[in-house]
């Protein structure tokens, strides 16, 4: 990347605004033509959002978009349409446990609806506040029930793979543990013995920086410091870890950029998390300045790795070992080009981590670190605007997706390539589109001094 040093939260407010101005008609569209018997919408193909069956990890996606609309905005037909289907569809995500996915669903409805009220930004009412907090409670009690204890004495949310099986994308979905835990909830499990929601927490974000984050310390052949691998395999029978693997990326020893975005803004926003809580709360694991430390030294080499391994302008390639890239001469020295014949970007993977270098950044700062608060929140606003400009932002009426060029599943051929190109362009996915919204929201707050947007903030 070359970062931007001049770019700030204010001078980036005019294409946010246009950005949500464009994603309020594509929102509108999307509600009026979606049937949700089909499922859940993913990705586009041919503009238009399409179903894929795996798992239903993006109906909160669908939902927290227009309730971010109205974070955004102050439209009162987003609130509307986020309230209105959280209600009448959000319920079997909450008691869902075939999935790791708790935090994308759950926290993105009713934990932005709970911060919204708590806010003060629409009516509190008393018995829809306790349906928040109940629905938020659950989730994460029965997120941290998919639990698979590793040898090293601690364990991890398993993913929809298997208990042998450490997602690097759970990191972001931890974010369910940590609302229950801040509501007062545990799990209760055999003979009455509750679960902390914090130390699940706790282990599973140890357990991710320790095997699917890299630190070039000679653990294969492969180590370089900053990547991450998709997938860490355990054997279930002694706890151990057993090898690498990947089912998004193209292989265990090349590192998926979307699962580098989101370990880097899943770390980020742990510091914040762990940084609010009272430092007794962590005696019995080890004690806080140590997790602390662990974080930050994952934050920081999945920072530097997607820092030195992006195009100029911030949005990544779909993986930084993809074979055609050696097609495309010297490609980290010229902005991304989403057309090219050899490897698709992925934009998605920029929208997450620009936020995760922004709240890197900013925790940084607010320990009086300025130089390296100013770098990393720097190259995520370089991300940033990027993404907020053409060819990435979706002008198009007719198009539903908002931020172009995402990729979801570039192994299994699941991405649409249009005709005339030979890789998937053109197209969004839900999780991008989201996550473009939710950085839209924490930079008009910065450039607003308004309330720092965090997932626990208003609990």
């Amino acid at each position: 990347m070359q970062i931007n040093h001049e770019i700030s939260a204010q001078s980036l407010k005019p294409a946010i605004e246009r950005m949500f101005d464009l994603s309020a008609e594509k929102i509108r569209r999307i509600e009026s033509m979606w049937d949700p018997s089909n499922g859940t919408p993913v990705f586009t193909i041919s503009g238009l959002y399409t179903t894929r069956g795996w798992t239903e990890w993006t109906q909160g996606f669908q939902y927290g978009s227009a309730i971010l609309q109205f974070d955004a905005t102050g439209d009162g037909e987003f609130l509307e349409i986020g309230r209105k289907n959280t209600l009448e569809r959000m319920a079997p995500h909450v008691t869902h446990n075939g999935v790791h996915d708790h935090g994308f669903n759950n926290v993105s409805t009713y934990g932005n609806l709970l911060r919204l009220m708590n806010e003060g930004r629409f009516e509190d009412n008393a018995g829809e506040r306790s349906f928040y907090e109940m629905a938020l409670k659950c989730s994460g009690a029965v997120q941290a029930m998919r639990w698979s204890p590793t040898a090293n004495g601690f364990g991890y949310v398993y993913s929809f793979n298997g208990p042998h099986s450490l997602f690097v994308d759970t990191i972001r979905t931890m974010r369910a543990l940590g609302v229950a835990h801040r509501l007062g909830h545990v799990l209760m499990s055999e003979n009455d013995k509750p679960v902390n929601l914090l130390s699940r927490l706790v282990q599973h974000a140890r357990n991710t920086a320790r095997y699917n984050v890299y630190y070039g310390a000679g653990r294969d052949a492969y180590d370089v410091r900053g990547r991450t691998v998709h997938e860490a395999v355990f054997n279930r029978n002694d706890g151990n870890f057993r090898c690498p693997s990947s089912q998004q990326g193209y292989s265990p020893f090349t590192t998926w950029t979307r699962g580098l975005a989101w370990a880097i803004t899943g770390f980020a926003e742990e510091l914040e998390f762990i940084e609010s809580l009272d430092d007794a709360e962590f005696d019995d694991m080890g004690g806080k300045a140590a997790i602390l430390e662990e974080f930050v030294e994952a934050a920081m080499a999945t920072s530097d790795f997607y820092i030195e391994n992006t195009p100029t302008d911030g949005v990544p390639y779909w993986d930084s070992g993809a074979p055609g890239l050696v097609r495309l001469g010297d490609y980290l020295n010229r902005a991304s080009d989403p057309y090219n014949e050899h490897e698709p970007i992925d934009s998605s993977a920029a929208a997450i981590a620009a936020q995760g270098l922004i709240r890197l950044g900013n925790y940084f700062s607010s320990h009086g670190k300025h130089d390296q608060g100013n770098h990393y929140r720097q190259a995520g606003l370089t991300a940033a605007a990027a993404i907020l400009n053409e060819p990435y932002i979706s002008t198009d009426e007719n198009h539903q997706g908002l931020i172009l060029h995402s990729i979801y599943h570039r192994p299994n051929g699941w991405d649409y390539v249009p005709a005339g190109a030979k890789v998937p362009c053109g197209e969004s996915s839900m999780w991008g589109d989201y996550h473009a919204r939710e950085l839209g929201v924490l930079l008009l707050r910065m450039a607003d001094d308004k309330p720092y947007l965090t997932f626990y903030g208003a609990i």
